[in-house]
């Protein structure tokens, strides 16, 4: 048999086999929900989503003042926080408080309430993490494309296809603790931009910016470590291979937030510290010149005016 043959015979095999896997394995309570039958649609909105934010944005914005969109952004972020306190609720109420195991949690695919209540939290959550695309038209609208990172596209481009791959194929148990603490962490992050929005007046007193980006952290280390023990339970029926991607997902989002709190916080603070201590060697330096300039310039009067002439030594 030709090697191309065999080997084109092989990856097709491969190939077919996924498909049936992601055919056979989609949950039937969720596939007629919205924008939740097919990844096609979805691909669609971050496509456009990337161009316009990376390409089309900007450029229409060069030669453009930026837009204030303050009432905009304010209702925006009232809400996201709504959106967000009822994620909390219901991820809480409908397992985490009372029906599910934190150690091994797997997916219950009935139809009984608990379990569709769950169900219905995770689509909710899909459907945040895609209206949160607006967090970066927003910036780019008002020409804050500095805070259109890596780490923040990134970000946003990921969540989406977590949200849609969990309502798909594990609309509940074990990965939805990380919508739980995501939804709260999101809580804490949209009224401070609300608060934000509102102008100088409040902007003041949002000094605890910084300590966003820690509770960031907090949250991944916690999802690393919930994810990587269903690797070592053999008995536990909550797919691996989707505990092992969160696992990792929460890994990356570590070191990138950890590198951002750095770059951020740590390292403009050292910076600015050098500069301001720089700053007082420079005055010291200053001040102790001063007076012996003073002296010069204030005795001549006394000296033309007396007419004594005092000899150095």
């Amino acid at each position: 048999m030709n090697p191309d043959v065999q080997i084109s015979e092989t990856s097709n095999g491969i190939l077919d086999r996924v498909m049936k896997f992601f055919v056979d394995n989609q949950d039937e309570r969720t596939k007629e929900w919205f924008l939740s039958g097919s990844i096609t649609p979805l691909i669609m909105i971050l496509v456009t989503y990337l161009y316009f934010c990376l390409y089309a944005g900007p450029r229409y914005m060069a030669k453009r003042k930026p837009f204030k969109l303050e009432n905009v952004l304010i209702a925006y972020n009232v809400v996201q926080v709504l959106l967000s306190i009822v994620l909390v609720y219901e991820g809480i109420e409908g397992g985490w408080r009372k029906h599910y195991n934190y150690s091994c949690q797997p997916v219950d695919y009935s139809r009984n309430p608990v379990a569709m209540r769950m169900a219905r939290a995770v689509w909710m959550y899909y459907m945040c993490k895609v209206v949160e695309l607006l967090d970066t038209v927003f910036f780019v609208l008002r020409k804050k494309q500095n805070q259109v990172s890596f780490l923040h596209v990134y970000h946003h481009t990921l969540m989406p296809i977590c949200g849609f791959i969990g309502v798909k194929y594990f609309a509940g148990g074990h990965g939805t603790l990380l919508g739980v603490i995501n939804s709260f962490i999101h809580v804490c992050m949209y009224a401070y931009y609300m608060l934000a929005a509102m102008g100088p007046k409040v902007q003041k007193y949002l000094w605890w910016k910084r300590y966003l980006t820690v509770m960031q952290i907090i949250q991944f280390i916690i999802v690393f470590f919930h994810t990587v023990q269903v690797q070592f339970q053999p008995n536990c029926a909550y797919p691996k291979s989707i505990a092992a991607l969160l696992t990792l997902n929460a890994g990356l989002f570590i070191y990138m937030f950890s590198s951002f709190y750095v770059h951020s916080y740590i390292r403009k603070s050292n910076a600015a510290s050098k500069r301001t201590a720089k700053a007082g060697e420079e005055n010291n330096n200053q001040l102790e010149c001063k007076p012996k300039d003073t002296v010069g310039v204030n005795t001549r009067p006394a000296v033309e005016a007396t007419g004594d002439v005092k000899k150095d030594l």
